[in-house]
């Protein structure tokens, strides 16, 4: 019953986001905040890690073609599909649900604590519109644009490492970035992405938004923000390849 009445809260929570903003100019001020914040902000972790797993993928599939009828440009094929497909929108997503995940939370949950959200509603102010809204709409529009980031960086990392190593050339590995590309392939790892940047958001925001006690609770919130968004993009991930990837 515990559980049911969780998705009925973070259900409310939801509609209780969709009014209409009572001033615009605030709320679209607060929307690019919160791209920066959210989004601006977690680039550098995210170049990183795009740049070095570039690199390993690009190792691993070389290491791992040990026949001589397989063509080099395989490396290059096989290091996009993986980041395109998989490491950016899904792994990418997964990390920022434990950096942004937390940030929403334990911010969410200190406003709770020290009873800024309680003042909010005494004046008036539709809290839930005011504070969880600008936070999906900012992370739903920058998170596409950071995976696309992370899928440059990722095939660029994998080209640095695998000419400056001898483990290909420019022509091949460019070649196997080419070869057979569809680009529907965009477009699912696209639309993955928007899925788990609301999820993401919003799973965060209601963990942070109904904490109950002190500072021991946020940080208890916090986890279990990160916890159940990186279980339900796994769901979904599954879901969504499930119905656009299976004929």
């Amino acid at each position: 019953m515990n559980f049911i009445n969780r998705i009925g809260e973070y259900t409310l929570m939801l509609g209780g986001c969709m009014a209409k903003p009572e001033r615009l100019k605030v709320f679209w001020k607060r929307c690019v905040d919160e791209v920066m914040n959210l989004g601006i902000n977690s680039m550098g972790i995210v170049f990183i890690i795009s740049v070095f797993m570039g690199m390993v993928i690009t190792i691993q599939t070389a290491a791992n073609i040990d026949s001589i009828l397989i063509p080099k440009y395989t490396v290059g094929f096989t290091t996009r599909q993986t980041i395109v497909l998989e490491f950016s929108p899904t792994i990418i997503s997964l990390i920022l649900a434990g950096i942004v995940g937390s940030r929403i939370s334990s911010e969410l949950g200190s406003m709770r604590v020290t009873e800024q959200i309680d003042a909010l509603e005494t004046m008036g102010v539709n809290s839930k519109n005011y504070l969880i809204l600008p936070k999906i709409l900012g992370f739903m529009f920058i998170l596409p644009f950071i995976v696309i980031y992370s899928m440059f960086l990722g095939i660029f990392g994998g080209w640095v490492v695998g000419t400056a190593s001898g483990i290909i050339t420019t022509a091949d590995y460019v070649y196997g970035i080419q070869y057979w590309f569809e680009p529907f392939s965009i477009t699912y790892a696209l639309i993955k992405t928007v899925l788990f940047a609301f999820i993401i958001a919003s799973v965060s925001s209601y963990y942070g938004y109904f904490v109950k006690g002190g500072a021991l609770e946020v940080g208890k919130a916090s986890t279990k923000a990160v916890i159940w968004s990186s279980i339900v993009i796994l769901v979904v991930n599954y879901l969504v390849t499930q119905l656009l990837l299976i004929d």
